[in-house]
This record gives structure tokens, C-alpha cells and sequence, in this order.
């Protein structure tokens, strides 16, 4: 059975004659107690070594050795794509600043409206909006910092990169089967999922249709993967990257209020919860759930109950075609 810290080092103190001053801060309690420590620390190592082992249990740098044996390697964060307008026209390559992260213009969109990466990587680079200022040598010119084209993502999370094993062992790959383009959608940095169609467009045709790590749209992702895809695929297939069609989730109600939340807090909270359970149906699900919204609805706090809920103008389940995902529309809710 393994000793804690202060268990080691108070048996180590223990065999120490009486006559010595063992107090914290003497001579022999300050050379003791660095050992102790590091005995505690192996002993907690080897109690959980046979976790660190297995992917289903390991953790870190310990799950990136266990997937290594099965070819994964964990996606490292990517930068957000974003759209920004300016007043005039600019160069490519001109880097603009926004609350200390930096942005680089990459392409003309239209007419003053480019596409621009964040020099972080990871979701910051999601994160504001507005206005910006030159860094680069730039004059007379006025930017802003507009929609997320492509949203940046972290470092990918244990649980994804487990999920992501399971996957590729779960569903064997050979040949190019439909398994095996999907492990290669999501082997790109920001694909949070995908769902393929062989034979879409006929014989020799495949469709691959992917959302991002937050399940959502994004419009710069499909040509990134459809890239990949292309140095790794077999010879002789047709292979369309795109994303899936988004349906809108409208919902209105009447909600008695309980008193401890304001309408609008209410509502506010209630959207935050219908965007999480939407994006859990994402490619799972091929139909949305009436009364699971109405329990998300009577869930909320500050909600005692709730009349007269419609969902997309119905009271039945909403139903999501094979390439389309449910995304949050208009959620209005008025107190009774």
C-alpha cells in the first residue's frame, strides 16, 4: 500500500534517535524531506503505471506514446482564418493588430474584403472583433476584424485523440474504403468531424463532408482537407471535400418564470444549451428531438414551466438529411 508524503517522511524521522533535533527546519528534517518527496512521487508512478500504459486510461505525453503504435500523432493547434474589410485597397502579406494578436492578410475575397490568419495558433484567434491597427507600414487605410471563416483551433485534447484511436481501431481502413477517408479527414488540425459517400456522384466518385472542432460550417476547411486527401488517396477515385448543409433550428415559447432569473437571462442561457445539444447530434443524428428541447427548455434555470413551444413552426421531431447538420436559428422566448 502506498505512503503519502508526510507518512515517509514522519517513518524516516522516526528512525532517527530521540536525541536529535528533528524539528521542521533542522539540518536532518531539511535532508530528509527532499527524499521523502521523491519517494512519494515514485511510488504514485508506479501505482498508476499500468494507466499511463493503456490509451483507454493514459494522459499527455503517455496517451501521444500509446496511439504512436497505431500511426497517431496528436493535431497540433491551427490559426483562425477571418475576414476583414478595410477602407481601401491593401497588400497582401500586411500584417494587422487586434487586442495584442496579430493578423496576416493572405487573399483577396472581394472588393476591401480579405481573408486574413491569426499568427497564434489556437481559438484566441476566434475570439475578438473589430477594429484594427497596422502593424506593417500602412497609411490612410482603415481595417476591421470580421466573421471567422475558418475557426482556429487548440491543441488537439486527450479525449479527441482517444476518440480518434478508437476510431481507426474500431473501423479498419484498407483500400480506401469509406473508413479510411474519413481517418484521413480527421487526421487535418481543425477537422472535428466527417462523413463520406462513396459512389456520391456515380462509379469512382467519393464525397467527403466534414464540420469543424466546434461542429460547425466552415468554409476554408474543405479545400485544406481536400489538399490532404489528395497526397494520401489512392489512384483512380473522384474525391469532393465540402461541408455539410446547415438546417436552422427556430424555436419560440412561452416560459413561466420562477423569479430567480430575468427573461433574458433566460434566454441567454437556454441558447447556450440548445448550440451544445445541437452540435452533439451532429452526424449522429438524423433527426431532432421535440421534447428533448422542451426538457432542455424546462432545464434551464429560472424556468418553471413553458407553453405553447414550436420548433421550426411544429410540435414534432425536425428531421436532418444525411448532408445537412442542425445549426441554432431564431430562439425567441416571452414571458408569460
Amino acid at each position: 500500500m502506498s505512503q503519502t508524503y508526510e507518512e515517509i517522511l514522519q517513518g524516516m524521522l522516526d528512525k532517527v534517535p530521540s536525541n536529535v533535533d528533528k524539528r521542521e527546519g533542522s539540518i536532518i528534517y531539511d535532508a530528509l524531506a527532499p527524499c521523502a518527496y521523491f519517494l512519494a512521487q515514485q511510488q504514485f508512478q508506479l501505482d498508476n503505471f499500468v494507466e499511463l500504459v493503456f490509451a483507454d486510461t493514459a494522459v499527455g505525453e503517455y496517451l501521444d506514446t500509446a496511439v504512436s503504435d497505431f500511426g497517431l500523432t496528436r493535431k497540433g493547434a491551427s490559426a483562425a482564418i477571418r475576414q476583414v474589410t478595410t477602407s481601401a485597397a491593401i497588400s497582401i502579406g500586411t500584417v494587422w493588430g487586434i487586442n495584442e494578436l496579430a493578423y496576416t492578410i493572405t487573399e483577396l475575397i472581394a472588393t476591401n474584403q480579405y481573408k486574413a490568419k491569426c499568427n497564434t495558433a489556437g481559438t484566441i484567434g476566434n475570439q475578438y472583433t473589430g477594429s484594427m491597427s497596422p502593424i506593417s507600414s500602412v497609411s490612410g487605410v482603415t481595417a476591421t476584424l470580421g466573421d471567422v471563416l475558418t475557426a482556429g483551433t487548440d491543441i488537439e485534447t486527450d479525449d479527441a485523440l482517444r476518440a480518434r484511436l478508437y476510431n481507426k481501431v474500431r473501423m479498419p481502413a484498407t483500400s480506401g474504403n469509406a473508413y479510411q477517408y474519413k481517418q484521413w479527414a480527421l487526421e487535418v488540425s481543425g477537422v472535428g468531424d466527417a462523413k463520406v459517400f462513396p459512389l456520391d456522384s456515380g462509379p469512382g466518385t467519393v464525397t467527403v463532408i466534414i464540420v469543424d472542432d466546434n461542429k460547425a460550417i466552415s468554409e476554408t476547411l474543405p479545400e485544406t482537407v481536400a489538399e490532404y486527401i489528395e497526397t494520401v488517396r489512392p489512384i483512380g477515385a473522384t474525391v469532393t471535400v465540402t461541408s455539410p448543409t446547415a438546417k436552422q433550428i427556430n424555436i419560440t415559447a412561452s416560459v413561466i418564470l420562477d423569479g430567480s432569473k430575468t427573461i433574458g437571462e433566460v434566454e441567454t442561457t437556454f441558447n447556450t444549451a440548445i448550440e451544445s445539444f445541437l452540435a452533439d447530434t451532429v452526424f449522429s443524428s438524423y433527426s431532432i428531438s421535440y421534447a428533448k428541447i422542451g426538457g432542455l427548455l424546462l432545464d434551464t434555470v429560472g424556468v418553471e414551466d413553458y407553453n405553447g413551444l414550436m420548433v421550426n413552426s411544429g410540435t414534432g421531431n425536425v428531421t436532418i438529411g444525411s448532408k445537412e447538420i442542425p445549426v441554432k436559428g431564431v430562439v425567441s422566448l416571452t414571458e408569460v
